[in-house]
């Protein structure tokens, strides 16, 4: 089984020639396309926003699209948080979702108008001691349910692992004493498991939201404004998988909440959702180009991308499908397709099937808007590579540009280096 890029090989090649390879490549259409139909999705709900989660693409054309689409942004560090603010983003348009946080981060959260999403009970003092005493009026806890989180026979994860969250316990406790410090709106927030590739998902997690919510609101008599489904709904990086449907996903959890929250008298409660990877990974690719070729005990095929590009295989064994648009071969080989780093782990795939490939071919890395160039790093000295938007009417446009030996050099203190 295969997959289709969205760009051809003379658009590859057009490509490659103005951008040196290898570089990041989004398709506005495709971000502007998934976002609308998530805001469809959720339509029934009035309060319905997705807080676009920045650590998954933190480039400022893509939040610019989704600013223009109607979605806030979900930040977890300072820099997040100062880069959504110089985009525009203001007020509850803003979620800080953080763990292990800096009360200088609290403070400009604060000062931003953001909404604090709680992730330990521990941290409530700290927080109210970092904003002078007074809690915001509107803030969120994040639970954790513990134990095993499974679908049927499926084990997706496992959240007494996790180091986010709080117990139900600990929720309750901290929603008591933020109604006495004088917190109006209250949410409640929850991520179970990661890219899960399941219609089921959300409507399963927001069952135990809606459950939980209906308990914590009988106990505490505090206004429920929100729940925040968080992330988790995944992309199909494998051929063989099928994509998530959000439309059914979106009428899932309509009939859940009609089911739970509206008997209740929670009808009125809004929706929020934090997705990252669904919203750009299959909107990304990586070109890159073939360097050599090498023949051991295995053969490798050795791209001028490498893991300081895309991390994910090499740091999690994350599977990314490849896409030979050059090769025009109808004979198959079986390669590692490896980077140019010190390390053996350096690969982008093993005993992968792909056409005959020669040097000089150009390679697509599929599913790498998300988790990609925002993993990057700089090992060997490499420099991070350029992102680059091909935009609704197909041309291409530079969106942050490569590094250079001078980006890299920079910060270095006590010595001159004249390049």
């Amino acid at each position: 089984m295969t997959k289709s890029p969205f760009i051809t090989l003379e658009q590859a090649e057009q490509l490659a020639n103005q951008f040196p390879t290898p570089f990041h490549l989004y398709d506005e259409k495709g971000i502007r396309e998934k976002a609308r139909a998530l805001n469809k999705a959720f339509s029934w709900n009035k309060g319905f926003k997705e807080y676009f989660a920045v650590k998954a693409t933190p480039t400022p054309a893509i939040l610019k699209i989704f600013q223009e689409e109607g979605c806030g942004v979900d930040c977890s560090s300072y820099v997040e948080l100062l880069m959504s603010q110089k985009m525009g983003f203001t007020g509850e348009d803003i979620m800080f979702s953080s763990n292990n946080t800096p009360a200088s981060e609290y403070q400009f959260a604060s000062e931003l108008g953001g909404i604090i999403n709680l992730d330990a009970y521990e941290d409530l003092a700290f927080v109210k001691g970092s904003l002078g005493g007074k809690l915001p009026e509107t803030m969120s806890c994040r639970f954790n349910p513990g134990g095993v989180f499974a679908m049927g026979t499926d084990i997706m994860d496992h959240p007494e692992e996790s180091k986010f969250g709080m117990t139900k316990d600990q929720l309750i406790q901290a929603f008591k004493e933020m109604k006495t410090e004088g917190v109006k709106h209250f949410g409640i927030h929850s991520f179970l498991a990661s890219n899960t590739v399941t219609n089921d998902y959300y409507p399963t997690l927001a069952k135990q939201l809606f459950e939980l919510a209906v308990e914590v609101v009988a106990e505490t008599g505090v206004h429920l404004e929100f729940i925040n489904l968080s992330g988790g709904v995944g992309v199909d990086y494998r051929p063989e998988q099928t994509a998530n449907d959000i439309l059914a996903i979106g009428e899932g959890v309509r009939r859940v909440y009609e089911e739970v929250l509206t008997p209740a008298g929670l009808g009125e409660v809004k929706l929020y959702t934090e997705l990252g990877r669904f919203m750009t990974a299959p909107h990304g690719l990586i070109l890159t180009k073939v360097l050599h070729r090498k023949e051991t005990y295995r053969t490798y095929i050795g791209v001028d991308a490498s893991a300081v590009n895309l991390m994910r295989p090499a740091f999690y064994g994350a599977y990314h499908h490849l896409t030979n648009l050059s090769s025009k071969s109808s004979q198959t080989e079986v390669v590692d397709v490896v980077g140019s780093l010190c390390e053996n782990n350096d690969k982008f795939a093993v005993n992968r099937e792909l056409p005959e490939t020669e040097i000089g071919d150009l390679l697509v890395i599929h599913d790498t808007g998300a988790h990609g160039f925002s993993m990057g790093y700089q090992y060997n000295a490499k420099l991070r590579s350029a992102e680059i938007l091909l935009q609704e009417d197909g041309t291409p446009r530079l969106i942050r540009r490569a590094e250079t030996p001078e980006d890299y050099l920079s910060t270095v203190v006590g010595f001159d280096f004249d390049l």
